[in-house]
């Protein structure tokens, strides 16, 4: 079996997926205005070999609970939440081998600022940057953008797969490899002849311009992406490179991984040109007894209101409408539909859920049960996802921290690696070749970015 990758997954706020759990007298969450925080997180996780740090965003508040964004506010619930980029260069600069993901919306950043963001990251980390694309799901951040509302699902991802050409088109082809001379002697810095405009007339945007950065060492950054309705799935096997999923239980995480790398298949590339990574949240302790203490400590300060604030808005639907047993039947919203498929139970072909059977399974403040245990136990059950559930690694959801991330790094990869199944050392080169083990750093040519490569 391959060695598995893990990610750890969190947000420049103070509550991420695990809501409530900052009020834990051991929590440092508070501190995420701090750099030091941050940078303390980076070498924590370069420390225990982890692949990358994963840092998720939003543009807008969660404000379909009770119609009103005061229950987020108040419980913290991925509100205040700041830039996620800034804190990166610093993080990269205290690590060497560390991966970076970060979370950037195609519906509200420019294509050609961005893409300027980014190869300047990739430039600063020495190719060790990636990005995870998103078309937003939330109506309050269209309307802090000047809309009166976002647009629908699949219209969001039309447009993300344009945008997406226009950003292959200035990553890839408006500066050839060679034209950059750096000559001193004879003044010549670039060759004028080797460096074009990118021209791009479509349905949703138009510009005219020359990438304003020099090739980075990946060009393109490794692409990430979560999207898990139908449409969603298609954009990821066409583009992305590591996949996030949410499955509850392995044997409902291989029909999906074996359907993503078909889709891939499809599309021209091939299966393992994706890496699939599932959310997991660990509670472990030097024993089960102490795993278990440990979660019922992180329980007494878990907010289900919060959870239930983040629910909605994900969802579309304002869950304090509904009777505790009343099942949720609405069955289109213009939010995260693989999502609302789980709660109308489409997903399943099981009935509808409850407000009552949502909030049992907020073990710790969100919608996902941790996976408790003593590193053995741990170290058994990530073996047995990946020996059933078809993934290649997991991304980590914080709960107290920076406790959890320690006690991940300190008690379950140590069993992980005397198992071989991570990584004993980092392996050299770019976050690309890294996670694949393969090629100069670039994306590989069955990669539809690769089209726009100047051919000369």
């Amino acid at each position: 079996m391959k060695p598995m990758q893990i990610y750890a997954f969190d947000m420049n706020c103070v509550g991420h997926i695990n809501h409530g759990l900052w009020t834990h007298p051991r929590d440092l969450s508070l501190n995420y205005t701090d750099l030091d925080h941050w940078v303390d997180f980076a070498r924590t996780a370069e420390r225990g070999k982890l692949d990358g740090i994963f840092l998720a965003d939003i543009v807008g508040v969660y404000d379909v609970y009770k119609g009103s964004p005061e229950t987020s506010i108040r419980t913290g619930a991925q509100i205040p939440v700041n830039d996620p980029i800034i804190p990166l260069s610093a993080m990269a600069y205290v690590t060497k081998h560390l991966g970076f993901g970060v979370t950037v919306n195609t519906t509200y950043e420019p294509p050609f600022l961005f893409a300027r963001r980014m190869s300047t990251l990739d430039h600063l980390t020495k190719g060790r940057i990636g990005w995870n694309i998103v078309t937003g799901y939330l109506d309050s951040a269209a309307r802090s953008m000047g809309m009166e509302r976002q647009p629908d699902h699949d219209t969001r991802y039309d447009a993300a797969e344009e945008y997406l050409e226009v950003v292959y088109k200035l990553w890839e082809g408006s500066w050839d490899d060679d034209a950059v001379m750096r000559d001193k002697t004879g003044g010549l810095f670039a060759d004028p002849s080797k460096v074009r405009a990118v021209h791009h007339q479509g349905q949703h945007y138009r510009m005219e311009g020359i990438h304003l950065s020099e090739p980075s060492p990946q060009r393109t950054p490794l692409l990430f992406q979560a999207g898990a309705s139908a449409r969603g799935q298609d954009f990821a096997a066409r583009h992305a490179e590591c996949v996030f999923i949410a499955s509850p239980a392995p044997q409902g995480a291989k029909p999906m991984t074996d359907a993503l790398r078909q889709r891939a298949v499809d599309f021209g590339r091939r299966a393992d040109d994706l890496s699939i990574l599932n959310l997991i949240t660990v509670v472990v302790g030097r024993t089960e007894k102490e795993a278990e203490d440990k979660l019922e400590d992180y329980r007494r300060h878990a907010s289900v209101e919060a959870s239930l604030a983040h629910y909605s808005s994900s969802i579309g639907i304002d869950l304090s409408k509904f009777g505790l047993d009343e099942p949720i039947e609405q069955k289109t919203t213009n939010a995260q539909q693989a999502a609302l498929a789980v709660v109308t139970g489409k997903a399943s072909g099981k009935p509808a859920m409850t407000p009552r059977e949502i909030i049992d399974q907020m073990v710790l403040g969100s919608r996902q049960k941790p996976m408790v245990g003593s590193p053995e136990q741990i170290a058994d059950r990530l073996q047995l996802w990946m020996e059933e559930g078809g993934i290649d690694g997991f991304n980590l959801a914080r709960t107290v921290a920076p406790e959890s991330l320690r006690d991940f790094v300190d008690l379950v990869i140590p069993v992980l690696q005397e198992r071989g199944l991570f990584k004993a050392d980092y392996a050299e080169g770019t976050l690309r070749q890294k996670l694949f083990g393969r090629g100069d750093g670039r994306l590989p040519s069955s990669h539809p970015a690769a089209a726009f490569r100047h051919r000369g």
